[in-house]
């Protein structure tokens, strides 16, 4: 059989079938199901043509000219929100599930200067007054993908944000990009932002700024508020992971912002003190009631850029600074600071080390300076056995992981207690004065590679084979016992 005769065939067959429940149908219609027929139709027919009229009506703006659609939504924006866009691609318009205009590749001008791009761009509008340009109103706005460029002039631009009209309608950031940049152009360091939204609280009468954000791969939400006066701005912030929670208050003074923040870590407690002036940032950082011998200074200088960080402490927790997990350690693996442009120095001076008496008088000492990072002249103490001072070294990265590497000058004070500590035997004990070695030491796999060893200028290479590679235990028992017995195999091979 062709196709022709089975198409054919079939066709007979459906069109038999229509007649048969046509003729089926028609016999039972009278006057009454006629009537109801007709009637429940004009219902249908209604709810047709209002749901036609209200398509066509939220269509209206698909025939406004583009010219005259982007100059309206330009200066509504610049009203609303103090932004300048420029919109280099045409505007389209979709009524579903919002009426709201879409564009791409659209940017945001400061002083006629770039300052972000976003790659999409949505404008949401009011059902009502849809018949003219003139009638439309903004509603919410959401930028997706946008990269956002702050330096020392435009640093304020999120909080001044919150000065804007938000009671009907929000304005979300999502998936983007904050590039903090040098007034050279160069970049300090990237923030991403995951979901940003600016709304207005009617229970508060407030507006509200909430961001989930990421720094560092160290995720931190914000939120921040103005007083009613709009002369002051308090914000919170909290790093979970970190399990850490900053309180902040600034006050606007004419030219200056003077704050005060509050820091929780676990169970510890901090004040900050600090002032914004046009081209500085100063604070300082202590706690009057726990540990009122506790206390750090520092300032930020922007125009040249240099900073310094000066601090007094009873302890330092050198785990804060260099531990794995630390975020000290995380900021260094990303490299950020192997930046010429930054200069920045630290000295911070402790009594003892956290969990660790024996080792005092701590002069930690760090420099970041055309693109290098040391921690030149470091001193500290050994009970009242030997000094200790860190020389020529230099923190870096490979592969992935921290790695210090430098010379360590040992002068020994009391070699007598020395030998005594580790119960070296008596015919073993000669005098030694100092030893100087170079060393490469990994934060990450807790290993230290010692050689050039010298002890009062001689160097032995038994000794040096011996403490070539000294690998760190997780418990503190455990790594006295193991430096006692290594140390000791070194003395025995050094005296003969």
């Amino acid at each position: 059989m062709s196709k022709t005769n089975f198409f054919v065939k079939h066709l007979k067959n459906i069109n038999n079938f229509i007649n048969n429940l046509l003729e089926k149908n028609l016999n039972k219609l009278n006057s009454k199901n006629l009537s109801y027929l007709l009637k429940n139709n004009k219902i249908i027919l209604t709810f047709v043509a209002l749901f036609v009229i209200f398509v066509s009506y939220l269509l209206l703006p698909t025939f406004y000219n583009q010219t005259d659609i982007s100059k309206k939504l330009k200066n509504d924006l610049q009203v609303k929100y103090d932004l300048n866009f420029e919109f280099s691609q045409n505007i389209k318009y979709n009524f579903f599930p919002r009426p709201h205009f879409i564009t791409t590749d659209s940017k945001i001008l400061d002083n006629k200067k770039e300052f972000a791009e976003v790659s999409k761009l949505k404008i949401f509008i009011s059902f009502d007054n849809l018949f003219s340009i003139k009638d439309i109103e903004i509603r919410d706005m959401i930028l997706e993908n946008a990269n956002f460029n702050l330096n020392t002039k435009n640093y304020n631009f999120f909080s001044e944000l919150l000065n804007k009209i938000f009671q009907d309608g929000n304005l979300i950031i999502k998936n983007s990009n904050i590039f903090f940049k040098h007034l050279e152009d160069d970049v300090l360091f990237i923030s991403k932002i995951f979901k940003m939204k600016y709304y207005y609280d009617q229970k508060e009468q407030k507006n509200i700024f909430y961001s989930e954000n990421e720094i560092f791969n160290i995720p931190f939400s914000i939120e921040s508020f103005f007083n009613e006066n709009k002369n002051q701005i308090f914000s919170e912030i909290n790093f979970s992971l970190m399990k850490l929670k900053i309180k902040n208050e600034l006050l606007f003074d004419n030219d200056k912002r003077i704050g005060k923040s509050e820091l929780i870590l676990n169970n510890l407690k901090r004040i900050i003190d600090y002032q914004i002036e046009k081209n500085s940032f100063n604070f300082h950082m202590f706690d009057k009631t726990d540990q009122p011998s506790i206390t750090y200074k520092g300032k930020f200088n922007f125009k040249p850029f240099f900073a310094n960080l000066e601090g007094n402490s009873d302890q330092i927790n050198l785990n804060h600074l260099f531990d794995s997990n630390a975020i000290i350690a995380q900021l260094l693996k990303t490299e950020i600071f192997n930046n010429k442009n930054i200069d920045f120095k630290l000295n911070i001076n402790a009594d003892s080390i956290y969990k660790n008496s024996n080792f005092k008088n701590i002069s930690l000492n760090s420099k970041i300076q055309e693109g290098l990072i040391d921690t030149d002249k470091t001193k500290f103490q050994w009970k009242d056995i030997a000094d200790f001072e860190l020389l020529e070294s230099l923190i870096f990265v490979r592969d992935g992981e921290l790695i210090l590497d430098g010379k360590l000058k040992i002068k020994v004070k009391n070699y007598k207690n020395l030998y005594k500590f580790l119960l070296t035997p008596k015919n073993y004990r000669n005098q030694i004065n100092q030893i100087d070695l170079n060393f490469s030491y990994n934060f990450d796999q807790k290993i230290a590679e010692l050689k050039d060893i010298k002890i009062d200028n001689k160097i032995n290479d038994n000794v040096n084979k011996i403490l070539s590679n000294v690998i760190l235990k997780k418990d503190d028992l455990q790594n006295k016992i193991y430096f006692k017995n290594l140390l000791n195999q070194a003395i025995k091979s050094y005296a003969g």
